[in-house]
């Protein structure tokens, strides 16, 4: 009898596969890495034959397929929320009901003819996860821990928007949930929306914005939102005002004439530039935030009496506030499974079956986790490798000795070249963990505002991550724990600053920019921090090794590692994919396995 399970999630944003059996993660893929359309929503069908081909089996070998939550219970939250506003919210509801009604009311049928499309033969049994329970497994299965409390966090699943669990061995059990329409996930994205960027997709930009406003304006602000917008309760639960808000029956996020009489200023356009109001809002919705979670977190720590915490569920990915719940000793470990947003609910949609339902014992880890580092999407053998750059127009050497390779590259970057690096299998999660990363100097002065507008196009505020070798974490950084996903930051030691001047922190969002904050620049945010990644042998050994012989080289173990995209496109998957990205970009050289191009 067959032990694989197959998670999926599709349909709203982030279309994802994952494969699980045998007691370990054999592959999970967004669908968009391979379609090359961000945020595909779509049947995952590549993702699916990509995780199916890893475990060399088909899809009639699969003994069931779990879909990441329940439509029937969305539709019903749905159909309540108009009722109860009605006539409010007629033309949301004229909108959504014939998309309803044709595809998303049966989406049984739905999946079960695309698995036809994709083989005949096949029929295996489709199963429905609810949304945070998908969360909620994700993390609390892939983690290393016996037992821990979980909590999740988002927009809305089908009425939870927030939860906490107890885990224990293969038992994962619901201990209390926050209800539709009250969510911090929404409140957030409708600030994401009033600050001009895209919803569902825009947070990590408004995220990287906080720091640059003001702490006393942003002070005023957040007693203002309390007082306006939303009731903050002693265990993290809250009630929005709606009349402010407009997700539940509209078809935008907020009210748009009583936001900007609240604060004082017109909703942004994307195209307009960013100044100190919208930073200082940006500010304002942070802190709330982090005290929203520290709040749940306290709440989840009284109710389960755990010493772990797992977190999930797209608010997760809030790392500012992840990092001060690390530091405040709530708890002793935390774990935040990476790809934390709708994405991950493939994967968790997987393990719930297979724990819950199918009793199959915990996945083996490494006594980190067991998502191998988070490395489980497809890899490229050095004859594909070699085919596309034949294919290409440029000029290559292949270098096949490990030490030399790394030598040479690090000698690049040393040198203030920005490198493209696609090596082995593709990341699962939304940031880059050194397989498929544009690595530069970190301290270069120059360096972040290069990568942001001429390598990665996109806005000049936002900041680069530092990779580091774990053993030398500590003597960069305040936190010492590792954080091999980027998924806390952490402050940058007193010893590596530059002094600036005493009331900094009040200084407007030029100033910010423009002044020098540390001896590694390019990977130093306005407030100190830094979103690291630390890197073991065991997970990555080249990457690893690179660090330490740039280490050598410059004094320094630590690079900026980014994705390997530019804005508004996925990560590269591919070698073609990685050789289109160099070719349209400001990329130096390209380092692809062993293969090294560069240009004239």
């Amino acid at each position: 009898m067959s032990e694989f399970v197959l998670g999926i999630s599709a349909y709203y944003h982030d279309a994802a596969a994952c494969l699980v059996g045998k007691g370990k993660i054999w592959a999970a893929a967004q669908e968009e890495r391979f379609t090359r359309k961000k945020f595909d929503e779509s049947f995952p069908e590549q993702a699916i034959r990509y995780c199916l081909s890893e475990a060399g089996i088909t899809l009639s070998e699969v003994k069931a397929v779990v879909f990441y939550d329940k439509p029937l219970l969305k539709f019903e939250r749905l159909l309540e929320t108009y009722y109860q506003n009605a006539p409010a919210g007629f033309s949301s509801f004229q909108a959504s009901m014939p998309i309803w009604l044709k595809d998303k009311l049966f989406l049984k049928t739905t999946l079960q003819k695309a698995f036809k499309e994709m083989d005949p033969e096949a029929a295996p049994p489709l199963y429905f996860s609810e949304h945070h329970l998908s969360h909620a497994a994700s993390t609390f299965y892939a983690s290393a821990f016996e037992e821990a409390a979980v909590l999740t966090i988002d927009g809305v699943g089908e009425w939870a928007t927030a939860g906490i669990y107890h885990g224990r061995g293969t038992q994962l059990k619901s201990v209390v949930e926050m209800k539709f329409p009250d969510s911090v996930g929404l409140l957030y994205t409708s600030f994401t929306y009033f600050l001009g960027f895209r919803v569902n997709s825009g947070e990590y930009k408004l995220m990287g914005l906080a720091p640059y406003g003001r702490p006393e304006q942003a002070q005023k602000l957040t007693k203002k939102l309390e007082k306006e917008l939303v009731i903050l309760y002693d265990d993290g639960s809250l009630t929005l005002h709606q009349p402010y808000f407009q997700y539940a029956t509209g078809l935008r996020m907020i009210h748009e004439k009583k936001w900007e009489q609240l604060w004082g200023f017109p909703v942004r356009s994307s195209s307009e530039p960013l100044n100190q109001n919208h930073a200082d809002l940006a500010l304002a919705i942070q802190l709330f935030t982090e005290e929203v979670v520290l709040r749940m977190a306290k709440t989840a720590k009284k109710l389960t009496g755990s010493k772990n915490l797992c977190l999930a569920g797209g608010v997760a990915l809030n790392c500012v506030a992840t990092g001060k719940l690390e530091n405040c000793g709530i708890f002793e470990k935390i774990y935040t499974q990476p790809a934390s947003g709708d994405a991950g609910g493939a994967l968790g949609a997987a393990l719930a079956f297979s724990h819950l339902y199918l009793n199959h014992p915990r996945l083996k880890n490494n006594g980190y986790d067991a998502l191998q580092g988070s490395y489980l999407g497809p890899s490229f053998s050095e004859k594909e490798i070699e085919n596309a750059l034949l294919q290409s127009s440029f000029q290559f050497n292949y270098i096949a000795d490990l030490d030399q390779l790394v030598d040479h590259t690090a000698s690049q970057l040393a040198e203030g070249k920005i490198v493209g690096w696609f090596q082995g299998r593709m990341e699962w999660g939304p940031r880059a963990l050194g397989n498929r990363s544009i690595l530069a100097d970190p301290r270069s002065s120059k360096m972040q505002s290069i990568l942001n507008l001429k390598t990665k196009h996109r806005e000049d505020f936002r900041p680069f991550a530092p990779a580091i070798p774990l053993e030398y974490k500590a003597a960069y950084f305040e936190n010492a724990s590792p954080s091999p996903y980027m998924t806390t930051t952490t402050l940058l030691r007193a010893e590596h600053r530059l002094p600036v001047a005493e009331h900094f922190a009040q200084a407007d969002i030029n100033t910010k920019l423009q002044t020098p904050k540390s001896n590694l620049p390019a990977i130093t945010h306005s407030d100190f921090s830094a979103r690291v990644q630390t890197v073991t042998p065991d997970t990555n050994e080249r990457f690893w090794k690179l660090l330490q012989a740039f280490g050598k080289k410059t004094g320094t173990p630590v690079l900026v590692n980014t994705s390997f995209n530019v804005n508004e496109e996925p990560i590269v998957a591919t070698p073609a994919d990685a050789l289109r990205c160099f070719k349209s970009t400001e990329i130096d050289m390209l380092v692809l396995g062993n293969f090294v191009v560069s240009k004239p």
